[in-house]
């Protein structure tokens, strides 16, 4: 201190360029008036430039951003409404659509069922009628045969007949032999 005195300093300060005590300006208690006049001034530019032209702005934009958040879900719902409907209008669209395959499927199957039933029932009754006159063809070929057999076999024992006894055979005879054979 006493190199202060000597450089007409006052007390507290220190000399330039030295490293001597000295109080931080901002808390020195001579300045402390000024400096809180100076908070309030500035404090209160600060509240009115905030209140005035920040926060609104501020307010207005997150008012903005929900209401763009509410419409943007109001759309996404409307949508969703939208896409479930016509999911169930799909849905039965392909339901129907199976139904009405299976009662076509059915009515086919029904149909061909019967046109295959009309198809038997006709093939059948042509071949009975084939049948029929197949067997008729045989009986009369069998009557037939049967006749010349019956012919030959009297004209064979008529020749036998003539043969082993050297005159002609009695045809009446030879008649009821081949009739009591065949009976």
């Amino acid at each position: 201190m006493a190199s202060n005195e000597q450089e007409g300093l006052q007390p507290g300060t220190a000399a330039p360029g030295g490293h001597g005590e000295a109080t931080f300006p901002p808390f020195d208690p001579v300045n402390f008036s000024a400096e809180l006049l100076w908070l309030a001034l500035s404090f209160g530019a600060l509240y009115l430039l905030m209140s005035r032209i920040a926060l609104p702005r501020v307010h207005g934009i997150l008012q903005a951003r929900a209401h763009k958040i509410s419409a943007d879900i109001a759309d996404a719902n409307k949508l969703r409404t939208q896409a479930e409907a016509a999911s169930a209008a799909h849905d039965k669209l392909i339901s129907d659509a199976k139904s009405e395959a299976r009662v076509l499927a059915q009515e086919t199957h029904a149909k061909l069922l019967t046109e295959n039933e009309s198809r038997r029932a006709q093939l059948e009754a042509e071949l009975n009628a084939k049948l029929a006159a197949s067997e008729a063809q045989i009986a009369e070929m069998k009557v037939r045969a049967m006749s010349n057999v019956e012919a030959i076999a009297g004209e064979a024992a008529t020749a036998i007949v003539h043969r082993i006894t050297g005159r002609p055979a009695d045809q009446e005879a030879i008649a009821r032999a081949i009739a009591a054979l065949n009976a």
